[in-house]
Protein backbone atom coordinates (compact mmCIF):
# COMPACT_ATOMS: atom_id res chain seq x y z
CA UNK A 1 0.00 0.00 0.00
CA UNK A 2 1.55 3.42 -1.00
CA UNK A 3 0.48 5.69 2.04
CA UNK A 4 1.85 9.45 2.57
CA UNK A 5 2.98 10.98 5.91
CA UNK A 6 1.97 14.77 5.78
CA UNK A 7 4.27 16.74 8.02
CA UNK A 8 2.12 19.74 8.63
CA UNK A 9 2.04 23.11 10.89
CA UNK A 10 -1.05 23.65 12.85
CA UNK A 11 -2.08 26.76 13.81
CA UNK A 12 -4.12 26.43 17.62
CA UNK A 13 -7.92 27.27 17.62
CA UNK A 14 -7.58 28.08 13.30
CA UNK A 15 -9.48 25.87 12.11
CA UNK A 16 -10.45 27.11 8.76
CA UNK A 17 -6.44 27.30 8.11
CA UNK A 18 -5.77 23.87 9.33
CA UNK A 19 -8.70 22.23 7.44
CA UNK A 20 -7.35 23.77 4.75
CA UNK A 21 -3.88 22.77 4.98
CA UNK A 22 -5.04 18.91 5.16
CA UNK A 23 -6.84 19.28 2.34
CA UNK A 24 -4.23 20.67 0.73
CA UNK A 25 -1.80 17.69 1.82
CA UNK A 26 -4.32 15.07 1.34
CA UNK A 27 -4.83 16.43 -2.62
CA UNK A 28 -1.21 15.98 -2.82
CA UNK A 29 -1.09 12.73 -1.77
CA UNK A 30 -3.82 11.30 -4.11
CA UNK A 31 -2.37 12.66 -6.97
CA UNK A 32 0.68 10.82 -5.94
CA UNK A 33 -1.45 7.34 -5.96
CA UNK A 34 -1.45 7.44 -1.93
CA UNK A 35 -4.28 4.96 -0.81
CA UNK A 36 -3.72 6.73 2.51
CA UNK A 37 -2.32 9.76 4.19
CA UNK A 38 -1.53 10.08 7.92
CA UNK A 39 -1.74 13.38 9.56
CA UNK A 40 -0.08 14.56 13.42
CA UNK A 41 -1.76 14.20 16.59
CA UNK A 42 -4.69 16.71 17.00
CA UNK A 43 -3.68 18.46 13.82
CA UNK A 44 -7.52 19.91 13.55
CA UNK A 45 -7.44 22.29 16.38
CA UNK A 46 -3.50 22.89 16.80
CA UNK A 47 -1.24 21.66 19.60
CA UNK A 48 -1.47 22.62 22.77
CA UNK A 49 -5.16 23.84 22.78
CA UNK A 50 -4.32 24.15 26.70
CA UNK A 51 -7.66 25.45 28.44
CA UNK A 52 -9.04 26.56 25.07
CA UNK A 53 -10.77 22.96 26.31
CA UNK A 54 -12.48 24.81 28.32
CA UNK A 55 -14.50 26.71 26.31
CA UNK A 56 -17.76 24.83 24.59
CA UNK A 57 -17.75 26.53 21.26
CA UNK A 58 -14.03 25.47 20.59
CA UNK A 59 -15.16 22.07 20.83
CA UNK A 60 -17.87 22.67 18.43
CA UNK A 61 -15.45 24.23 15.90
CA UNK A 62 -13.46 21.41 16.32
CA UNK A 63 -16.36 18.67 15.60
CA UNK A 64 -17.10 20.89 12.76
CA UNK A 65 -14.19 21.25 11.00
CA UNK A 66 -13.91 17.43 11.06
CA UNK A 67 -17.65 17.32 9.01
CA UNK A 68 -15.67 19.90 6.70
CA UNK A 69 -13.16 17.33 6.42
CA UNK A 70 -15.72 14.83 5.80
CA UNK A 71 -17.59 16.64 3.05
CA UNK A 72 -14.64 18.01 1.18
CA UNK A 73 -11.60 15.24 1.15
CA UNK A 74 -11.13 13.08 -1.66
CA UNK A 75 -13.20 9.95 -1.77
CA UNK A 76 -10.28 7.88 -3.13
CA UNK A 77 -7.65 8.03 -0.41
CA UNK A 78 -8.11 7.62 3.61
CA UNK A 79 -6.86 10.33 5.80
CA UNK A 80 -6.30 9.89 9.52
CA UNK A 81 -6.14 12.67 11.35
CA UNK A 82 -6.06 13.85 15.09
CA UNK A 83 -8.93 16.32 16.81
CA UNK A 84 -10.89 16.93 20.24
CA UNK A 85 -14.06 15.08 20.11
CA UNK A 86 -16.29 14.80 23.16
CA UNK A 87 -16.33 11.46 25.35
CA UNK A 88 -18.66 9.04 25.06
CA UNK A 89 -18.61 7.72 28.41
CA UNK A 90 -20.90 8.63 31.42
CA UNK A 91 -18.50 9.96 33.50
CA UNK A 92 -14.95 11.00 33.81
CA UNK A 93 -13.36 14.14 31.39
CA UNK A 94 -15.85 15.19 28.43
CA UNK A 95 -13.14 15.24 26.21
CA UNK A 96 -11.18 12.84 24.60
CA UNK A 97 -7.96 13.56 22.43
CA UNK A 98 -9.02 11.41 19.23
CA UNK A 99 -7.38 10.12 16.04
CA UNK A 100 -10.21 9.07 13.09
CA UNK A 101 -10.15 7.74 9.66
CA UNK A 102 -11.90 9.40 7.32
CA UNK A 103 -12.90 7.62 3.67
CA UNK A 104 -15.69 8.04 1.19
CA UNK A 105 -16.98 11.22 3.32
CA UNK A 106 -17.72 9.05 6.81
CA UNK A 107 -15.33 8.62 9.96
CA UNK A 108 -14.90 4.84 9.54
CA UNK A 109 -12.29 4.18 12.69
CA UNK A 110 -11.45 6.30 15.74
CA UNK A 111 -8.48 5.89 18.62
CA UNK A 112 -8.73 7.71 21.53
CA UNK A 113 -5.35 8.40 23.14
CA UNK A 114 -4.69 6.50 26.06
CA UNK A 115 -1.22 7.87 27.94
CA UNK A 116 -2.04 11.49 29.11
CA UNK A 117 0.91 13.01 30.26
CA UNK A 118 0.96 15.77 32.87
CA UNK A 119 4.89 16.36 32.92
CA UNK A 120 6.95 18.71 31.67
CA UNK A 121 4.87 21.41 29.15
CA UNK A 122 2.09 18.56 29.07
CA UNK A 123 -1.06 18.60 31.26
CA UNK A 124 -3.78 16.82 28.98
CA UNK A 125 -5.33 14.62 32.09
CA UNK A 126 -6.75 18.26 32.79
CA UNK A 127 -9.09 17.96 29.87
CA UNK A 128 -9.05 14.73 28.53
CA UNK A 129 -10.26 11.10 29.45
CA UNK A 130 -8.38 8.18 28.42
CA UNK A 131 -9.12 5.24 25.73
CA UNK A 132 -10.80 2.48 27.30
CA UNK A 133 -10.13 -0.25 24.26
CA UNK A 134 -7.50 -0.33 21.25
CA UNK A 135 -8.76 -1.60 18.11
CA UNK A 136 -7.02 -2.25 15.02
CA UNK A 137 -7.45 -0.38 11.46
CA UNK A 138 -7.93 -3.25 8.70
CA UNK A 139 -7.45 -1.25 5.52
CA UNK A 140 -5.39 -2.41 2.15
CA UNK A 141 -4.02 -5.81 3.39
CA UNK A 142 -2.55 -4.02 6.69
CA UNK A 143 -3.37 -3.98 9.71
CA UNK A 144 -3.04 -1.01 11.54
CA UNK A 145 -2.66 0.16 15.77
CA UNK A 146 -2.56 3.45 16.30
CA UNK A 147 -0.50 4.71 19.36
CA UNK A 148 -1.11 8.73 19.78
CA UNK A 149 2.59 10.11 21.01
CA UNK A 150 2.57 9.40 24.77
CA UNK A 151 0.98 6.06 24.34
CA UNK A 152 4.29 4.94 22.26
CA UNK A 153 6.46 6.43 25.21
CA UNK A 154 5.23 4.26 28.07
CA UNK A 155 8.35 1.93 28.43
CA UNK A 156 10.55 5.12 28.88
CA UNK A 157 11.31 7.07 32.28
CA UNK A 158 9.35 10.50 32.23
CA UNK A 159 9.01 12.83 35.25
CA UNK A 160 5.45 11.71 35.64
CA UNK A 161 6.12 8.09 36.54
CA UNK A 162 5.39 4.81 35.20
CA UNK A 163 1.80 3.84 33.25
CA UNK A 164 -0.13 0.97 34.17
CA UNK A 165 -1.78 0.38 30.78
CA UNK A 166 0.78 -0.28 27.99
CA UNK A 167 -1.54 0.61 24.43
CA UNK A 168 1.57 -0.75 22.25
CA UNK A 169 1.24 -4.11 23.66
CA UNK A 170 -2.59 -4.09 23.51
CA UNK A 171 -2.65 -3.49 19.44
CA UNK A 172 0.87 -6.28 19.24
CA UNK A 173 -1.40 -8.41 20.79
CA UNK A 174 -4.03 -8.00 18.11
CA UNK A 175 -1.51 -8.96 15.43
CA UNK A 176 -1.00 -5.51 13.73
CA UNK A 177 1.35 -5.02 10.62
CA UNK A 178 2.02 -1.47 11.38
CA UNK A 179 2.64 0.87 14.16
CA UNK A 180 1.39 4.09 13.41
CA UNK A 181 2.15 7.00 16.00
CA UNK A 182 0.78 10.60 15.17
CA UNK A 183 2.46 12.85 17.65
CA UNK A 184 2.96 16.64 18.62
CA UNK A 185 6.42 16.08 20.16
CA UNK A 186 8.18 19.26 21.28
CA UNK A 187 11.72 19.56 20.24
CA UNK A 188 14.62 19.72 22.61
CA UNK A 189 18.39 18.58 22.12
CA UNK A 190 18.85 15.16 20.91
CA UNK A 191 14.98 14.66 21.35
CA UNK A 192 15.58 12.87 18.02
CA UNK A 193 17.84 10.52 18.86
CA UNK A 194 15.58 9.61 21.31
CA UNK A 195 12.37 9.14 19.21
CA UNK A 196 15.05 6.54 17.11
CA UNK A 197 15.70 4.51 19.90
CA UNK A 198 12.54 4.25 20.98
CA UNK A 199 10.90 3.35 17.76
CA UNK A 200 14.01 1.03 16.92
CA UNK A 201 12.97 -1.36 20.48
CA UNK A 202 9.27 -1.30 19.52
CA UNK A 203 10.21 -2.01 15.87
CA UNK A 204 11.75 -4.90 17.21
CA UNK A 205 9.39 -6.24 20.08
CA UNK A 206 6.88 -7.30 16.73
CA UNK A 207 8.23 -6.82 13.52
CA UNK A 208 5.99 -4.77 12.29
CA UNK A 209 6.15 -0.98 10.27
CA UNK A 210 6.88 1.73 12.83
CA UNK A 211 5.72 5.06 11.52
CA UNK A 212 6.34 8.64 13.07
CA UNK A 213 4.18 11.53 12.34
CA UNK A 214 5.25 14.75 13.95
CA UNK A 215 3.84 17.75 14.14
CA UNK A 216 6.13 20.75 12.66
CA UNK A 217 6.18 24.69 13.51
CA UNK A 218 6.10 26.43 16.48
CA UNK A 219 2.87 27.35 18.97
CA UNK A 220 4.21 30.06 22.37
CA UNK A 221 7.10 28.27 23.70
CA UNK A 222 7.04 25.00 22.21
CA UNK A 223 9.03 23.82 18.92
CA UNK A 224 7.76 20.62 17.16
CA UNK A 225 10.65 20.19 14.82
CA UNK A 226 8.51 17.42 12.57
CA UNK A 227 11.39 14.80 11.37
CA UNK A 228 8.91 11.81 10.84
CA UNK A 229 10.24 9.30 9.65
CA UNK A 230 9.47 5.29 8.82
CA UNK A 231 11.18 1.73 10.03
CA UNK A 232 10.80 -0.61 8.23
CA UNK A 233 10.11 -4.55 9.09
CA UNK A 234 12.84 -6.56 8.91
CA UNK A 235 12.88 -9.78 6.41
CA UNK A 236 14.92 -12.38 8.64
CA UNK A 237 14.40 -11.97 12.48
CA UNK A 238 17.17 -10.40 14.08
CA UNK A 239 18.23 -8.46 11.33
CA UNK A 240 19.26 -4.33 11.90
CA UNK A 241 16.56 -1.93 11.21
CA UNK A 242 16.51 0.01 8.06
CA UNK A 243 15.09 3.45 7.27
CA UNK A 244 12.60 3.66 4.46
CA UNK A 245 11.84 7.73 5.41
CA UNK A 246 13.06 10.68 7.01
CA UNK A 247 11.31 13.75 6.91
CA UNK A 248 12.32 17.54 6.54
CA UNK A 249 13.85 19.15 10.23
CA UNK A 250 11.71 22.68 10.56
CA UNK A 251 9.70 22.43 7.37
CA UNK A 252 6.48 21.09 6.15
CA UNK A 253 7.04 17.80 4.13
CA UNK A 254 4.55 15.31 2.21
CA UNK A 255 6.75 11.79 2.46
CA UNK A 256 5.29 8.55 0.48
CA UNK A 257 6.50 5.01 1.20
CA UNK A 258 5.60 1.48 0.17
CA UNK A 259 4.43 -0.12 2.95
CA UNK A 260 5.18 -3.52 1.37
CA UNK A 261 8.74 -1.92 0.54
CA UNK A 262 8.26 -3.54 -2.81
CA UNK A 263 9.53 -0.20 -3.95
CA UNK A 264 11.56 2.38 -1.92
CA UNK A 265 11.50 6.35 -3.05
CA UNK A 266 14.98 8.30 -4.57
CA UNK A 267 15.31 9.77 -1.12
CA UNK A 268 15.08 6.36 0.84
CA UNK A 269 17.89 5.16 3.28
CA UNK A 270 18.32 1.79 2.95
CA UNK A 271 21.11 0.92 4.77
CA UNK A 272 20.70 -0.55 8.58
CA UNK A 273 19.41 2.57 10.84
CA UNK A 274 22.71 3.71 13.37
CA UNK A 275 21.25 5.23 16.21
CA UNK A 276 24.46 6.93 17.14
CA UNK A 277 24.46 10.18 18.99
CA UNK A 278 24.43 13.07 16.73
CA UNK A 279 27.99 14.90 17.18
CA UNK A 280 28.07 18.57 18.97
CA UNK A 281 28.21 20.54 16.28
CA UNK A 282 25.37 18.58 14.34
CA UNK A 283 22.98 19.24 17.42
CA UNK A 284 24.49 22.70 17.29
CA UNK A 285 22.92 23.42 14.09
CA UNK A 286 19.68 21.76 14.46
CA UNK A 287 19.24 23.95 17.66
CA UNK A 288 19.71 27.20 15.65
CA UNK A 289 17.51 25.64 13.07
CA UNK A 290 15.28 25.36 16.12
CA UNK A 291 15.22 29.00 17.33
CA UNK A 292 15.10 30.31 14.11
CA UNK A 293 12.07 28.86 13.37
CA UNK A 294 10.50 29.72 16.93
CA UNK A 295 10.97 33.27 16.26
CA UNK A 296 9.56 33.10 12.87
CA UNK A 297 6.87 31.10 14.33
CA UNK A 298 5.51 33.49 17.02
CA UNK A 299 5.88 36.46 15.53
CA UNK A 300 3.74 35.23 12.58
CA UNK A 301 1.14 33.68 14.62
CA UNK A 302 1.09 36.54 17.24
CA UNK A 303 0.98 38.93 14.11
CA UNK A 304 4.01 40.71 14.08
CA UNK A 305 6.22 41.44 10.98
CA UNK A 306 9.08 43.74 12.48
CA UNK A 307 10.68 42.83 15.64
CA UNK A 308 13.92 45.10 17.79
CA UNK A 309 16.14 44.28 20.65
CA UNK A 310 18.84 46.24 22.53
CA UNK A 311 22.10 45.59 21.40
CA UNK A 312 24.63 45.99 23.96
CA UNK A 313 27.64 44.34 22.65
CA UNK A 314 27.47 41.56 24.35
CA UNK A 315 27.26 37.85 23.21
CA UNK A 316 23.70 37.23 24.30
CA UNK A 317 21.76 40.30 22.32
CA UNK A 318 24.65 39.26 19.42
CA UNK A 319 23.22 35.82 18.83
CA UNK A 320 19.59 37.27 19.80
CA UNK A 321 20.11 39.51 16.81
CA UNK A 322 21.34 36.48 14.48
CA UNK A 323 18.92 34.71 15.11
CA UNK A 324 16.49 37.54 14.45
CA UNK A 325 17.75 38.17 10.97
CA UNK A 326 17.80 34.63 10.41
CA UNK A 327 14.34 34.47 11.33
CA UNK A 328 12.23 37.43 9.55
CA UNK A 329 15.44 39.19 7.35
CA UNK A 330 17.27 42.07 7.70
CA UNK A 331 14.95 44.77 6.72
CA UNK A 332 12.38 43.44 9.74
CA UNK A 333 15.04 43.97 12.45
CA UNK A 334 16.18 47.00 14.25
CA UNK A 335 19.12 46.98 17.17
CA UNK A 336 19.04 49.42 19.44
CA UNK A 337 22.38 51.02 20.88
CA UNK A 338 21.49 52.42 24.36
CA UNK A 339 25.08 53.50 25.90
CA UNK A 340 25.10 55.35 29.22
CA UNK A 341 28.19 56.82 31.18
CA UNK A 342 29.00 53.20 32.02
CA UNK A 343 29.02 51.80 28.19
CA UNK A 344 32.55 51.27 26.84
CA UNK A 345 33.58 52.43 23.62
CA UNK A 346 34.56 48.92 22.89
CA UNK A 347 31.26 47.79 23.62
CA UNK A 348 29.54 50.19 21.24
CA UNK A 349 31.84 49.67 18.74
CA UNK A 350 31.30 45.95 18.73
CA UNK A 351 27.60 46.52 18.50
CA UNK A 352 27.98 48.58 15.47
CA UNK A 353 29.91 45.95 14.05
CA UNK A 354 27.63 43.27 13.89
CA UNK A 355 24.91 45.37 13.06
CA UNK A 356 26.98 46.57 9.86
CA UNK A 357 27.33 42.39 9.51
CA UNK A 358 24.21 41.40 9.68
CA UNK A 359 22.80 44.17 7.76
CA UNK A 360 19.73 45.50 9.86
CA UNK A 361 18.72 48.86 10.87
CA UNK A 362 20.45 50.23 13.64
CA UNK A 363 19.95 53.59 15.85
CA UNK A 364 21.50 54.64 18.93
CA UNK A 365 19.31 56.27 22.08
CA UNK A 366 21.62 57.32 24.62
CA UNK A 367 20.19 57.31 28.36
CA UNK A 368 22.23 59.65 30.25
CA UNK A 369 19.72 62.61 30.16
CA UNK A 370 17.22 59.83 31.17
CA UNK A 371 19.02 58.60 33.40
CA UNK A 372 20.54 61.99 35.29
CA UNK A 373 16.83 63.31 35.07
CA UNK A 374 15.86 59.83 37.33
CA UNK A 375 18.79 60.27 40.19
CA UNK A 376 17.51 63.97 40.70
CA UNK A 377 14.35 63.22 41.15
CA UNK A 378 15.20 60.50 43.55
CA UNK A 379 17.97 62.23 45.36
CA UNK A 380 15.68 63.28 48.14
CA UNK A 381 14.75 59.84 48.95
CA UNK A 382 17.94 58.01 48.03
CA UNK A 383 20.13 60.44 50.07
CA UNK A 384 22.78 59.45 51.91
CA UNK A 385 22.54 55.94 50.60
CA UNK A 386 25.71 54.82 48.19
CA UNK A 387 25.27 53.64 44.40
CA UNK A 388 24.01 49.95 44.13
CA UNK A 389 21.66 47.99 42.62
CA UNK A 390 18.79 50.13 42.56
CA UNK A 391 20.84 52.78 40.61
CA UNK A 392 22.45 49.73 38.57
CA UNK A 393 18.42 48.48 37.82
CA UNK A 394 17.17 51.72 37.41
CA UNK A 395 19.71 51.83 33.88
CA UNK A 396 17.93 48.63 32.58
CA UNK A 397 14.63 49.55 33.30
CA UNK A 398 15.39 53.26 31.05
CA UNK A 399 16.72 50.87 28.57
CA UNK A 400 13.11 48.75 28.94
CA UNK A 401 10.82 51.96 28.66
CA UNK A 402 12.49 53.19 25.56
CA UNK A 403 12.11 50.07 23.60
CA UNK A 404 8.61 49.30 24.76
CA UNK A 405 8.25 53.00 23.26
CA UNK A 406 9.44 51.45 20.12
CA UNK A 407 7.17 48.37 20.00
CA UNK A 408 3.91 50.44 20.42
CA UNK A 409 4.48 53.14 18.42
CA UNK A 410 5.26 50.44 15.55
CA UNK A 411 3.80 47.77 16.37
CA UNK A 412 7.26 45.83 16.73
CA UNK A 413 7.57 43.07 18.55
CA UNK A 414 10.06 43.56 21.34
CA UNK A 415 13.20 40.62 21.79
CA UNK A 416 14.66 40.27 25.59
CA UNK A 417 17.82 39.08 25.03
CA UNK A 418 18.76 37.31 29.08
CA UNK A 419 20.20 33.49 28.62
CA UNK A 420 18.73 30.39 30.99
CA UNK A 421 21.91 30.98 33.52
CA UNK A 422 20.84 34.54 33.91
CA UNK A 423 16.98 33.61 34.13
CA UNK A 424 18.08 31.04 37.12
CA UNK A 425 19.99 33.22 39.36
CA UNK A 426 17.69 36.09 38.97
CA UNK A 427 20.67 38.20 36.85
CA UNK A 428 18.18 40.30 35.47
CA UNK A 429 16.32 43.08 35.71
CA UNK A 430 12.57 43.36 36.30
CA UNK A 431 10.65 45.77 33.73
CA UNK A 432 14.28 46.54 32.10
CA UNK A 433 16.26 43.63 30.05
CA UNK A 434 13.30 41.24 30.99
CA UNK A 435 10.79 42.85 28.88
CA UNK A 436 9.83 41.46 25.69
CA UNK A 437 6.98 39.72 24.26
CA UNK A 438 9.48 36.40 23.57
CA UNK A 439 12.94 35.58 24.74
CA UNK A 440 14.53 33.01 22.36
CA UNK A 441 17.78 32.34 24.22
CA UNK A 442 15.93 32.16 27.73
CA UNK A 443 16.56 28.14 27.62
CA UNK A 444 20.18 28.21 26.64
CA UNK A 445 22.98 28.02 29.32
CA UNK A 446 25.85 30.67 29.13
CA UNK A 447 27.84 28.16 28.11
CA UNK A 448 25.34 26.86 25.30
CA UNK A 449 25.45 30.70 23.87
CA UNK A 450 28.99 30.61 23.54
CA UNK A 451 29.35 26.92 21.86
CA UNK A 452 26.13 28.07 19.00
CA UNK A 453 28.05 31.61 18.30
CA UNK A 454 31.29 29.79 18.02
CA UNK A 455 29.75 27.12 15.99
CA UNK A 456 27.63 29.92 13.77
CA UNK A 457 30.99 31.78 13.16
CA UNK A 458 33.01 28.22 11.84
CA UNK A 459 30.28 28.29 9.62
CA UNK A 460 30.66 31.29 8.82
CA UNK A 461 34.19 31.13 7.94
CA UNK A 462 33.82 27.81 5.92
CA UNK A 463 31.01 29.99 3.70
CA UNK A 464 32.70 33.16 3.19
CA UNK A 465 35.97 33.64 5.28
CA UNK A 466 34.68 35.80 7.95
CA UNK A 467 32.78 35.76 10.91
CA UNK A 468 29.54 37.10 11.58
CA UNK A 469 29.55 37.93 15.11
CA UNK A 470 32.62 39.82 16.15
CA UNK A 471 35.38 38.00 17.99
CA UNK A 472 35.52 40.45 20.07
CA UNK A 473 31.94 40.32 21.62
CA UNK A 474 32.97 36.68 22.13
CA UNK A 475 36.52 36.69 23.73
CA UNK A 476 35.26 39.79 25.81
CA UNK A 477 34.28 38.97 29.65
CA UNK A 478 30.60 39.29 30.22
CA UNK A 479 29.41 42.44 32.30
CA UNK A 480 25.89 43.79 32.38
CA UNK A 481 28.09 47.57 31.99
CA UNK A 482 25.95 48.75 34.72
CA UNK A 483 28.67 49.92 37.04
CA UNK A 484 32.50 50.66 36.84
CA UNK A 485 34.20 47.75 35.78
CA UNK A 486 31.61 45.04 36.09
CA UNK A 487 31.66 41.67 35.24
CA UNK A 488 29.34 39.26 35.53
CA UNK A 489 31.83 37.14 37.90
CA UNK A 490 31.63 39.45 40.87
CA UNK A 491 27.77 38.34 41.09
CA UNK A 492 28.00 34.79 40.11
CA UNK A 493 30.25 31.70 39.92
CA UNK A 494 32.38 31.24 36.57
CA UNK A 495 29.68 30.14 33.90
CA UNK A 496 30.86 26.58 33.54
CA UNK A 497 30.75 25.68 37.00
CA UNK A 498 27.13 27.87 37.42
CA UNK A 499 25.67 25.50 34.23
CA UNK A 500 27.18 22.35 35.59
CA UNK A 501 25.47 22.74 38.68
CA UNK A 502 21.83 24.15 37.54
CA UNK A 503 21.97 21.02 34.71
CA UNK A 504 21.79 18.78 38.07
CA UNK A 505 19.63 20.86 39.72
CA UNK A 506 17.22 21.57 37.15
CA UNK A 507 17.13 18.89 34.91
CA UNK A 508 17.90 15.85 37.12
CA UNK A 509 16.44 17.22 40.23
CA UNK A 510 19.48 16.13 42.33
CA UNK A 511 20.00 18.07 45.42
CA UNK A 512 22.89 19.83 47.09
CA UNK A 513 24.81 16.87 48.60
CA UNK A 514 24.30 14.96 45.51
CA UNK A 515 25.76 17.42 43.19
CA UNK A 516 28.58 18.32 46.17
CA UNK A 517 29.17 14.47 45.24
CA UNK A 518 30.82 15.18 42.15
CA UNK A 519 33.19 17.55 43.32
CA UNK A 520 31.52 20.84 43.67
CA UNK A 521 31.80 22.82 46.57
CA UNK A 522 28.94 22.31 48.75
CA UNK A 523 28.52 25.70 50.18
CA UNK A 524 28.69 27.11 46.59
CA UNK A 525 26.13 24.41 45.39
CA UNK A 526 23.65 25.76 48.51
CA UNK A 527 23.84 29.20 47.03
CA UNK A 528 23.14 28.86 43.58
CA UNK A 529 20.09 26.29 45.01
CA UNK A 530 19.12 28.95 47.17
CA UNK A 531 19.40 32.53 45.04
CA UNK A 532 17.79 30.40 41.97
CA UNK A 533 14.77 29.54 43.89
CA UNK A 534 14.35 33.71 45.30
CA UNK A 535 14.58 34.25 42.16
CA UNK A 536 11.20 32.26 41.21
CA UNK A 537 8.89 35.33 41.52
CA UNK A 538 11.09 37.10 38.22
CA UNK A 539 11.00 34.01 36.52
CA UNK A 540 6.91 34.43 37.07
CA UNK A 541 7.19 37.57 35.36
CA UNK A 542 9.48 36.58 32.09
CA UNK A 543 8.47 36.32 29.04
CA UNK A 544 7.94 33.23 27.24
CA UNK A 545 11.20 31.46 26.43
CA UNK A 546 11.45 28.66 23.23
CA UNK A 547 11.79 24.92 24.84
CA UNK A 548 14.91 23.61 23.90
CA UNK A 549 15.90 21.57 26.82
CA UNK A 550 14.68 18.86 28.35
CA UNK A 551 12.88 21.49 31.32
CA UNK A 552 12.49 24.67 30.38
CA UNK A 553 11.55 27.75 32.46
CA UNK A 554 7.75 28.63 32.33
CA UNK A 555 5.05 25.81 31.13
CA UNK A 556 7.81 23.43 31.70
CA UNK A 557 8.81 24.42 35.68
CA UNK A 558 5.78 25.35 37.73
CA UNK A 559 7.11 26.30 40.99
CA UNK A 560 5.77 27.76 43.77
CA UNK A 561 7.11 31.32 44.65
CA UNK A 562 6.20 32.04 48.07
CA UNK A 563 7.90 29.00 49.77
CA UNK A 564 10.23 27.25 52.01
CA UNK A 565 13.75 26.50 50.34
CA UNK A 566 15.42 23.49 50.96
CA UNK A 567 18.06 22.01 49.33
CA UNK A 568 17.36 18.06 49.14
Amino acid sequence: MKIAVAQINSIVGDFSHNTEKIIEFTKKAEEAGCAAVFFPELAVCGYPPMDLLDQDVFTELNIRALRVLQKKLPHSIACAVGYVNRSRVLSGKSLVNAYGVIKDGALIFEQIKTLLPTYDVFDEARNFESASSWNVFEFCGERIGFAICEDAWRETETPGGKYAEDPVRRLMDQGITMLCVPSASPYYLQKHDARLRLASRIRRRGNVQFVYINAVGANDSIIFDGRSFVLSPSLNEGADDCFLLNAAAFTEDLLIFDSAAATAPAKAQKAPLQIAPSSPEEELDVLEEALVMGIREYMIKCGFSRCHLGLSGGIDSALAAFLAVRAVGAENVTCFSMPSRFSSPGSRDDAFSLSQNLGCRYETLPIESVFTAFLTSLEGVFEGRPFDVAEENLQARIRGVLLMAFSNKFNSMLIATGNKSELAMGYCTLYGDMNGALAPIGDLFKTEVFALCNQINKKRRAKCGKNVIPQEIIDKPPSAELRPNQKDQDSLPPYETLDDILRLYLFQNQSADEIALRGVDRDLVSSVIKTAARAEFKRRQAPPVLKVSPRAFGMGRRMPIARFVYEN
